[in-house]
């Protein structure tokens, strides 16, 4: 298959806020250019983008994945649905012994044991860290552990079931899998490659985090009682943040494997990944703190480039702090971006077949009117991406 590569860079702007904390409860920070910057993680912005698969209905239940260390319940609830019979300490039984066949190991956490009264059944066992698996994987193993119910053990020490067991483990995968990957320390050969590069967001400019200091009042307190009933103080910045991701096709494609319903041509599935992972992307933002500073924002400008080269992001363009002297940072970030992007690629020789659209809201986004097609609005850009990524991987390798 072809290489096709698709970067997603948007500029975005933050009020005062504490989207993503350190250790100390202070937005996390990076230098860059020799100076401070607002930071928000990779991990955080991954996070926030399979939530949003979720909460806006991107993409249905059975495409999606859960990360969890409770795999045997999650496992234990389908036996249970598929066999009413089958309940309780059977239905955990059989869990655990079947996703133990596929490599992963799980146990008993010693704080629950301990926490366990006398008289009541064992707590379920778990996975030692965090597994990522999707749907269709865990309705594959709950078939199985029903098919071997009447003795689960000799039914896994047959290598023909043991190894279906691995096979569901290492195939079947959801969108959000294939997009971010999967680590098993256990296990390396049911690692999934993530097809997904999240950049961390920097903000284009310098930025000093604040300190708010407040107070709450008691509101039984007489008049007779006077101060506060609590005080503290919130860390918090605002900036402009420059926002990257680099998503390769044809590995999103590879992850996949087989079409996730069997009566859709092959390109359906791959095509649904891209759309639902800009969108949610682009859309998508993370909530740490959002009670506090209700910071609900959506990218000023979007740039979307589909090429077959290799990834790029365009960060550089602002090594140089932007200095926000026209009284903002989105017009001068948009400026230095309609500048760096032609001078980049002519440097390094862009293809013709690079595919270049563009989302931008407002006056300050002017000067990247004229680097790619413009859309008037996400669903046209999400729609107008799906249809060239479809038509790029039906072309001949």
């Amino acid at each position: 298959m072809n290489r096709i590569f698709l970067d997603v860079h948007a500029l975005q702007t933050v009020p005062p806020s504490n989207i993503n904390r350190d250790d100390t409860g202070a937005p996390k920070t990076a230098v860059y250019g020799g100076v401070p910057r607002a930071r928000v993680s990779s991990q955080a912005w991954k996070r926030a983008t399979r939530t949003y698969f979720k909460d806006e209905h991107l993409l249905d239940a059975s495409e999606l994945g859960v990360r969890t260390k409770k795999i045997v319940e999650a496992v234990a609830d389908r036996i249970t649905a598929l066999d009413p019979s089958l309940t309780g300490e059977t239905a955990l039984r059989i869990a655990d012994e079947t996703v133990k066949a596929t490599g992963l190991k799980t146990e008993v956490p010693k704080r629950k044991a301990a926490a366990a009264k006398d008289g009541e059944p064992e707590p379920a066992p778990e996975s030692k860290y965090l597994v990522f698996l999707s749907s269709r994987q865990l309705d594959g193993l709950a078939r199985l552990a029903v098919e071997g119910a009447a003795d689960i053990t000799a039914y896994l020490k047959d290598k023909e079931n043991k190894g279906r067991a691995k096979q569901i483990a290492d195939t079947l995968h959801s969108v959000d899998i294939a997009l971010f990957g999967r680590m098993v320390a256990d296990d390396a050969d049911i690692n999934v490659d993530a097809a997904v590069q999240v950049a961390h967001a920097i903000s284009v400019h310098r930025v000093d985090n604040e300190s708010d200091y407040y107070t709450a009042v008691d509101d039984e307190n007489t008049d007779a009682e006077t101060g506060a009933g609590m005080i503290g103080t919130v860390d918090f910045n605002s900036a402009t943040l420059y926002r990257y991701a680099a998503l390769g096709v044809h590995q999103l494609a590879a992850n996949l494997g087989q079409g996730l319903r069997d009566d859709e041509p092959r390109t359906d599935p791959v095509r649904r990944a891209v759309e639902a992972f800009v969108h949610g992307f682009i859309a998508s933002l993370p909530t740490g703190k959002i009670n506090t500073f209700g910071h609900h924002t959506l990218p000023d400008a979007v740039i979307v480039k589909l090429r077959t080269t290799r990834p790029v992001s365009f960060v550089a363009a602002f090594e140089d702090p932007v200095r926000g002297d026209s009284g903002g940072y989105v017009r001068e970030a948009s400026e230095r971006l309609a500048a760096y992007i032609p001078d980049i690629e002519r440097a390094y020789g862009d293809e013709e077949s690079t595919l270049t659209w563009v989302l931008r809201v407002g006056p300050n986004t002017q000067k990247l009117a004229g680097i790619g097609a413009e859309s008037q609005n996400i669903g046209e850009l999400v729609a107008a991406i799906g249809q060239a990524v479809a038509e790029r991987l039906e072309k001949p390798a």
